[in-house]
């Protein structure tokens, strides 16, 4: 027994200190992560000279001058027109992206169709097109409907961009759905509708959530085509926030400050599902 306990507790020892610098790499890993963050934070309350100084100095005056410049109180343009479009574009885009997804994946995960895996290598095989490749025929074509400068253009193309990824990531939510349950609704006179509204999507909702949540920050990151297809109108948060940098100068502080409120909603949405994101994104890793 003695011998025993001696070889334990090396064993227990290594164990907590293999515990011990997980955590410390863990915690080194998150700041080193943050860091970044909270330095583009801190430069948003410096004046433009503060922060243009290198090496940049933590000790320098803070102020909101960048904020209020930002919200249009030194004569500028003002934000909002831009965050409502793409808060719009991001939203409609999402919501109409699940519409279409959901009895995708249905179809894809519960129900038998022929050759699925080679259905969803095609919709995977989609994103491995350049999306500078496609600029041209999509203002091309954007132009000839008279679909420029408008919002509703942008909502149809991220719809069409987050589909495939979409349909993916339910297609594998969905299969973890017991058939059993579904059977037993079809067996009550359940439709489909129902099935999907009521029995499906309830089960499968941190899976969801998940799939929702990435939509909408694809979509609301999205700069290329938005930069290209608009102009005045439906001018997205990430086209104003490319309008700091101009011939005269990178005004940085400027620059801070519009990238952390423009930041805000995707950094609000994500910490308000984050337990669905994670629960969502290991749904089916742990049998």
């Amino acid at each position: 027994m003695t011998a025993l306990t001696t070889t334990a507790a090396p064993r227990q020892l290594r164990g907590r200190f293999q515990g011990a610098a997980l955590g410390i790499a863990a915690w080194l890993a998150g700041i080193l992560f943050v860091l970044p963050i909270l330095w583009m934070a801190l430069t948003s309350f410096h004046s433009e000279s503060d922060a243009a100084t290198n090496p940049p100095s933590l000790a320098a005056s803070l102020t909101l001058d960048s904020y209020r410049e930002f919200f249009g109180a030194g004569g500028g343009a003002s934000p909002w027109p831009s965050l409502i479009n793409s808060l719009t574009a991001s939203l409609a885009s999402t919501l109409l992206t699940l519409l279409l997804a959901l009895p995708a994946a249905y179809a894809l995960s519960i129900r038998p169709v022929k050759k699925w895996t080679d259905v969803l290598f095609f919709f995977l095989s989609t994103k491995m097109l350049p999306l500078v490749a496609g600029l041209l025929p999509i203002y091309l074509f954007a132009k000839n409907t008279g679909l420029l400068d408008n919002i509703w253009a942008l909502v149809v193309l991220y719809t069409a961009m987050n589909l495939p990824i979409a349909v993916w990531m339910m297609q594998s939510f969905f299969a973890e759905v017991p058939v059993a349950i579904i059977e037993a609704a079809q067996i009550d006179g359940a439709r489909l509708p129902t099935i999907l509204g009521r029995v499906v999507a309830p089960i499968a909702l941190p899976g969801i959530a998940a799939t929702s949540l990435i939509c909408f920050i694809f979509s609301w990151n999205e700069l290329l085509f938005a930069r290209v297809l608009t102009g005045v109108v439906a001018e997205t948060a990430p086209v104003f926030l490319t309008g700091f940098i101009t011939s005269q100068g990178l005004f940085l502080a400027k620059v801070c400050a519009a990238s952390l409120v423009i930041s805000l909603p995707v950094l609000a949405a994500g910490f308000a599902a984050q337990d669905k994101l994670v629960q969502g994104l290991s749904l089916g890793a742990v049998k």
